[in-house]
């Protein structure tokens, strides 16, 4: 999430109340996770297990817990609990706005758009031309859609992130300041949910389909063209390349990376990367051929043993 403006580090740190190591000139352009940060981001870290990764990453501000020798080129915002500063800083810049009405003054609808009855569509949201939203959409504030877009009715394009810090009182929640993004020529089932990215951008990739009651996560990025079934879920920060198809009932684990051409089919589970235009089954899921010769394996085990009672 980049700032309407370059801020200095004294001033963000102004904001939270916290102290700063670093020229109190030093600039500050946005503020992102630690997958999608860039040169000018402010990345947060509270945990030790990774402050190496936060500290070496291409973000040049560090919101950390702990006063650590500053890389050089770099700043550091010193705050008792960085989780809460950066909700802070989402809070500052991406306040939540009320909406008085079903279709916002701000949103642009390009032309011949249909909008079906009883849809809410948000604040600064952008939709291209010859789309069509059924009934019962909501479209959160500040998503952009592209041209030739069919959404079906219930589908809930920009809610927010599933992302929690265990304290002692309860779960905190961290704010969602990013986006949700879908390209040209893409359709989306009945009762699908599309998760905005905590800084960034969730995105739907040109030309792929998706069935029925789907749920992608926080940040992930699908590709061009891929095919996605009924009942998947797919956790935040997944990255699925072009032309993937995952089937029914399919679950992805946060993080990994689904390489071009993958195929899940239906019910696995995966909790890895996979490698381009490989097919895969079973929780976990494996490569598929393997795991059709386990079941084979796994069929003559009645066999076996009715023979050795026989010995």
């Amino acid at each position: 999430m980049k700032f309407p403006r370059q801020h200095t580090l004294k001033e963000i740190a102004e904001l939270i109340d916290s102290q700063f190591v670093g020229d109190e000139t030093f600039p500050i352009l946005g503020m992102n996770e630690i997958h999608v940060v860039e040169p000018g981001d402010i990345v947060f870290v509270d945990h030790p297990k990774y402050y190496d990764k936060a500290l070496n990453s291409a973000a040049t501000i560090i919101l950390i817990n702990k006063e650590v020798e500053c890389p050089e080129g770099k700043a550091l915002l010193i705050s008792d609990d960085p989780f809460r500063d950066f909700n802070k800083l989402t809070f500052h810049f991406k306040p939540f706005q009320r909406s008085n009405q079903s279709i916002s003054e701000s949103a642009q609808i390009g032309e011949n758009t249909i909008i079906q009855p009883n849809c809410f569509i948000g604040n600064n949201v952008v939709i291209g031309s010859n789309c069509v939203i059924h009934a019962n959409v909501s479209i959160y504030d500040d998503t952009v859609i592209g041209d030739n877009v069919t959404i079906h009715s219930g589908t809930v394009l920009g809610a927010s992130a599933f992302y929690y810090k265990n304290r002692p009182e309860g779960y905190d929640q961290l704010l969602s300041g990013g986006r949700v993004i879908i390209k040209d020529n893409v359709d989306i089932g009945a009762l699908c949910t599309i998760d905005r990215g905590v800084t960034g951008d969730t995105t739907i990739g040109e030309g792929s389909k998706l069935d029925n009651q789907i749920q992608v996560g926080h940040d992930t990025i699908i590709g061009k063209k891929c095919l996605i079934a009924s009942q998947t879920g797919i956790a935040g920060c997944v990255v699925i390349e072009d032309e993937v198809t995952l089937w029914g009932q399919v679950g992805v684990k946060s993080g990994i990376t689904l390489a071009k051409g993958t195929v899940l089919y239906a019910q696995s589970g995966l909790g890895h990367s996979t490698d381009p235009n490989t097919a895969y089954f079973g929780s976990p899921a494996g490569e598929a051929r393997e795991k059709f010769k386990e079941l084979a394996y796994i069929k003559q085990i009645p066999n076996l043993i009715k023979k050795l009672k026989q010995q």
